[in-house]
């Protein structure tokens, strides 16, 4: 038994074998770097945070060739068309209607759309219901937030606040789609407190999912500089491995978890992972959760009346 709900578990239970994501990118950008005074998070880089090829136009093209590359790789017959880099709805409509139409094709089960939360609107969400009745596909949206600490956000120039956070997943939830969100645990700025407080805001507004970064900094960015200035510092593999752990037993245990952290590219990274690989951390942190005997939800205890139900126990 797993000591957290583990992604690939969901889709092999969702969709009765294993499932492959195909990114896609676009030549676009984000709302956030396109402010005057603030150019962006102080953490993105020009490359933005996918890292995938060049970015084309050509949506069903970047489809064929990575589908050709996982079935050789592992025989897949089902695949995610991953929406991944910078703001996937920032465009006009009807050039996002192109675009998400152009990604439904054969043995394409779900549709995955990465964006930031304050860069959703009421149409694009209404075209994406109408695709998902009339195509018989699913569609979940990916949303950057990294931390529920606004004045972090702030910090980091994330150009939105909490409040932008909730009103997106509640208008995503009026249509019925599954969410993802994205936190980096380790910011500089935040304490164990945010950390579990991430956990709770997640849990209460009942997210489906949930993808977990390491925080990396990257050369030619104002963090990139800030790092080398050493204006911040970066806690140790083993503090980051107790955050993710207290996140866990904090979170509603129905909550996917996509990843414990993430990747970045050598190249023009100051700071990836403490010099260690992914997996190593990744398993690190199970294998403590076991010794422990703690797992995913085990602290989850908050919601539902529970100031109530506990004072009237008391009393009973």
């Amino acid at each position: 038994m797993s000591v957290f709900r583990k992604y690939s578990t969901y889709l092999q239970e969702k969709y009765g074998e294993k499932v492959y994501k195909l990114s896609i990118n676009l030549p676009l950008t984000c709302p956030n770097r396109n402010q005057d005074n603030l150019g962006g998070c102080t953490f993105c880089a020009d490359v933005g945070t996918g890292f995938s090829s060049a970015p084309s136009i050509d949506v069903k093209k970047q489809l064929e060739e990575r589908k050709d590359i996982i079935k050789k790789r592992y025989n897949a017959d089902k695949y995610i068309a991953y929406f991944q880099n910078y703001t996937n709805t920032y465009m006009p409509l009807e050039t996002f209607k192109k675009y998400i139409l152009s990604a439904v094709v054969p043995d394409v089960v779900e549709i995955d759309i990465s964006t930031r939360p304050d860069c959703i609107t009421d149409e694009q969400l209404a075209f994406l219901a109408e695709v998902k009745k009339e195509r018989n596909i699913d569609v979940t949206l990916e949303l950057g937030l990294q931390t529920v600490n606004y004045k972090t956000l702030d910090r980091i120039r994330r150009g939105h606040g909490l409040a932008e956070f909730i009103d997106g997943i509640m208008r995503i939830k009026k249509y019925g789609f599954e969410v993802c969100v994205h936190l980096i645990l380790n910011l500089p700025w935040d304490d164990d407190r945010d950390v579990i407080e991430n956990a709770k805001v997640l849990s209460a507004l009942k997210v489906e999912q949930v993808k977990l970064h390491a925080l990396y900094v990257m050369d030619h960015t104002v963090m990139g500089d800030q790092y080398k200035n050493g204006e911040f510092e970066i806690c140790s593999a083993e503090e980051y491995q107790e955050k993710v752990i207290t996140f866990l037993r904090h979170l509603d245990p129905e909550i996917v978890v996509q990843r414990l952290l993430g990747r970045a590219p050598r190249e023009n990274s100051l700071f990836v992972n403490w010099n260690q690989s992914w997996w190593k951390i990744r398993d690190s942190i199970e294998d403590t959760m076991e010794k422990r005997r703690v797992v995913q939800g085990d602290l989850c205890n908050y919601l539902g009346g529970k100031a109530y139900e506990q004072e009237m126990k008391k009393q009973k």
